[in-house]
């Protein structure tokens, strides 16, 4: 079976990572989001779309 090194290395990381806070989902968070706010890069994000809400706002205008 083929496999994707890349993937194989995040997936390593990602459990040493987790490892590393002793699986403790919040303490996890907690520091990525530490690290996201000390990176300097401005961070956007869209506003949530709820199932079934239109992608163009025109094709709610109702016609004449």
């Amino acid at each position: 079976m083929w496999k994707d090194e890349v993937l194989e290395e995040i997936y390593i990381i990602r459990e040493e990572h987790a490892k590393s806070f002793n699986y403790d989902l919040q303490a996890i968070c907690d520091d990525l989001r530490k690290k996201q706010a000390t990176n300097g890069r401005q961070m956007i994000s869209a506003p949530l779309k709820f199932r079934g809400q239109l992608h163009n706002k025109s094709l709610n205008t109702p016609s004449l």
